[in-house]
């Protein structure tokens, strides 16, 4: 496969983070990689300050942003066929599917949403994100004008969203249709640093979960969002006691799965879509409802 054009990950040393030498901090920081494997970037120049290679054993100061310039490499596969819902002059709507990121970050780049969107629509911007195992409807801004609006009705719970979600078997005694409304907040992690779990100590959050389809061996769920917390659907789901099917991450408690240590976020597998989105529009103030076809194992059995 082709080779991408690189590139600079910044990272910005805060008061907390001041005083280790530079090899530490990226050691303890992103632990993906080893010592070694950090200290052969500094001796191949890649780490840098004030656009200057530096020394592993540099002392870093507050306020100092850093600099990873990471030589091109070959992306993993994704799924880049990407479904256009709704386009006018001011925003663009369009199906993810499964499996490509939206922002650049880890393995991917060129593979992304944001990258594929920008060849035909330059300065285009997400307004929200979806998971990378997530699939279905995604917003994206035309301007930053339009960026600002719908960012300003998400913030105000304005933007109606409903997902589908299959989860394992939920007993017959379950109300079709329960509240949900587990803290959500970072959480230490062995591996990560640090994961948004369910905790007392976090973030309200709010999601409903009707129960469309009751099946011998799973449960297809709509769900509806009012805040927008990070990996929402999946902790709630996970800290109601019925994870996502297929979810490597999160497990019974909205918790990390201990049995999968090395889990990420950004890891596939789980059935979750983003199935429609309800907004006004920026410049004519008309409702605008967008639907996404969800993929077959989401469908309602026919009755």
């Amino acid at each position: 496969m082709p080779l991408n054009q690189g590139w600079v990950y910044r990272d910005r040393i805060t008061p907390k983070t001041a005083g280790q030498t530079a090899l530490d901090y990226y050691t303890h920081r992103y632990s993906h990689s080893s010592c070694e494997e950090w200290r052969n970037r500094f001796d191949a120049g890649q780490m840098r300050h004030q656009g200057e290679p530096i020394a592993p054993d540099t002392w870093l100061k507050s306020g100092w942003q850093l600099e990873y310039h990471r030589p091109p490499w070959s992306e993993p596969e994704v799924p880049l066929t990407i479904e256009t819902l709704y386009d006018d002059a001011d925003l663009l709507v369009v199906a993810k599917p499964a499996g490509l990121p939206v922002l650049p970050g880890g393995g991917f780049v060129q593979h992304t949403l944001l990258h594929q969107l920008q060849q035909q629509y330059p300065g285009i911007a997400p307004v929200h994100r979806l998971g990378r195992g997530t699939s279905g409807v995604i917003l994206l801004a035309r301007s930053p004008q339009t960026r600002a609006a719908l960012s300003a009705q998400f913030r105000h719970q304005q933007i109606q969203k409903v997902y589908r979600a299959l989860v394992g078997p939920i007993e017959p005694d379950m109300p079709d249709t329960v509240e949900l409304a587990y803290a959500i907040g970072k959480c230490p992690h062995l591996h990560l640093g640090y994961l948004y779990s369910a905790t007392p100590k976090g973030q309200a959050a709010w999601s409903r979960a009707t129960i469309l389809d009751r099946r011998h061996d799973s449960t297809l769920l709509d769900v509806a969002i009012r805040t927008g917390r990070p990996h929402q659907i999946r902790i709630h789901l996970a800290a109601w006691g019925y994870p996502l099917l297929g979810d490597p991450l999160y497990t019974v408690g909205g918790v990390a799965n201990p049995s999968n240590p090395h889990a990420t976020p950004g890891d596939c597998g789980y059935w979750l879509h983003a199935h429609r989105v309800q907004f006004q529009h920026p410049s004519t103030g008309k409702v605008i409802r967008v639907e996404a076809a969800a993929p077959p194992c989401l469908l309602r059995l026919e009755s």
